[in-house]
């Protein structure tokens, strides 16, 4: 009887809350049209109530520092201004959203809005990179770069620190408004000042309307002549997880040995493109699971229909993030393949996109993810099996994925003993004497090469 109370539970939660998951380089994100957006007429405390009410009834608090009476004492203080433009409102919601402690809560103002909707249907319009302000240092972080944008091209790195724009210190600088001076018209320049390795550099870099194709793909041979497939994922948007089942759906009818899968600088994405991504691999199993602050849990799994169950390896490093950590984690937590590289970004939280009365939007974080072993990942990120770093002098860009790229040598490395391994078990027959197929024989010594 509770468990039906708590499915049902579950189920009311889900439907009101969400329509479908994204998680950001930030977190997860869930578009939620609750609330026609429509114009009011001077009605800026409405706007400020409605994001009051929603942080009151769902916000989840990771810090552990947020009172609920704290924060019924804000609204008296807030509605008891006057506020004669939206400006002012808006600068309130902000000031109001900064006590809660929490990067990721944010206040989208209209066309910030309306451009996070266009940024997940696979294009972006500015520099190409997703950024995250440190609450204890207080510094604009970059998640990563996207690959094929100009901060790619320019070289900007995952954890670069962004020290001013256009010669205007971030010190002290919500990310709206890093996004507004970063973002422009197509064409135009942004000058960037980079801190990295106890050094400032600047950057000068043209903003750019770019269509991302989420998926890339090749097949590379090994020294003792296996194919194997490599596969490149560059972001979870809208288009990523149809590109993928293609691209699996071509690789699976050439003689491919195993697969080599990269989310190297991948920031994130929708959440749901990430679980069928995560299905197209895994058969069956947990691929991840959400805890809300009332302890209501959602569990994905596998569905049975994987596209294919071959020897699977996958790159991360510190710019995998969000959505390509909780396809890391299922990968890893299901024993369905190896991870290389090195540590993830760690961005564990679930938050939801809330359409406001006057168009503006609200991300509010309402959840947590945990990988399959109900691991919380948030600022600890995920440790891979093998730890490898990349090369220590900058590769081209079509040496990515080729034997002249450090990881993904120790990747394809690490594929090629699976791949023997698994070749041997198959071959061995417990009912015949073929147990040089299992072993390594030297004498009377019987050596097994079960590593």
């Amino acid at each position: 009887m509770y468990m039906k109370l708590q499915s049902l539970k579950i189920k009311k939660f889900v439907k009101r809350q969400f329509a479908f998951l994204l998680v950001t380089s930030f977190s997860g994100i869930c578009f939620t049209d609750y609330a026609k957006a429509t114009i009011l007429n001077n009605s800026y405390k409405e706007v400020i109530d409605h994001v009051w009410q929603i942080v009151y009834r769902d916000f989840l608090d990771s810090s552990g520092k947020f009172e609920k009476s704290e924060w019924i004492d804000l609204r008296r203080d807030f509605l008891s201004k006057k506020y004669s433009d939206s400006k002012d409102a808006y600068d309130a919601i902000r000031e109001m959203l900064a006590n809660l402690n929490d990067p990721y809560t944010r206040f989208l103002e209209p066309r910030e809005f309306n451009q996070m909707r266009i940024d997940t249907s696979g294009e972006l319009t500015g520099i190409g990179i997703q950024i995250v302000k440190d609450k204890d240092s207080d510094d604009l972080i970059i998640i990563s770069p996207i690959e094929g944008t100009p901060a790619y091209e320019a070289g900007i790195k995952a954890r670069d620190k962004i020290l001013s724009i256009d010669d205007i210190s971030t010190r002290g600088m919500d990310i709206e408004e890093a996004v507004k001076l970063i973002r422009g018209q197509k064409g135009t320049k942004v000058k960037l000042e980079i801190f990295r390795g106890g050094k400032s550099f600047y950057k000068s870099l043209s903003r750019e309307r770019i269509e991302i194709k989420s998926v890339s793909s090749k097949i590379n041979q090994s020294k003792n002549g296996l194919l194997i497939g490599y596969v490149r994922i560059k972001q979870f948007n809208a288009n990523a997880s149809r590109e993928m089942k293609e691209t699996l759906k071509d690789l699976e009818t050439k003689k491919i040995s195993g697969y080599i899968l990269d989310l190297r600088g991948n920031p994130g994405g929708l959440l749901e493109s990430s679980i069928d991504i995560s299905r197209q691999f895994i058969n069956k199993g947990i691929i991840v699971s959400t805890l809300t602050k009332d302890g209501l849990k959602e569990i994905k799994k596998g569905n049975g229909q994987a596209l294919t169950r071959k020897p699977l390896v996958v790159l991360v490093n510190e710019g995998s993030a969000s959505a390509s950590e909780i396809v890391s984690g299922a990968i890893r937590d299901n024993k369905r393949g190896k991870l290389v590289g090195k540590k993830t970004f760690g961005k564990g939280l679930v938050q939801s996109m809330r359409t406001l009365v006057d168009g503006s939007g609200l991300t509010v974080t309402v959840a947590k993810y945990l990988t399959p072993n109900g691991t919380d990942i948030n600022k600890f990120g995920i440790t891979p099996d093998i730890e490898v770093n990349m090369n220590s002098k900058p590769i081209l860009e079509r040496e990515i994925g080729t034997r002249r790229d450090r990881q993904y040598k120790a990747g394809e490395k690490e594929l090629i003993k699976i791949i023997k391994r698994n070749n041997q078990i198959s071959q061995f027959n417990p009912k015949s004497t073929n147990l040089n197929v299992f072993c390594n024989c030297n004498g009377s010594n019987l050596v097994f090469s079960l590593n």
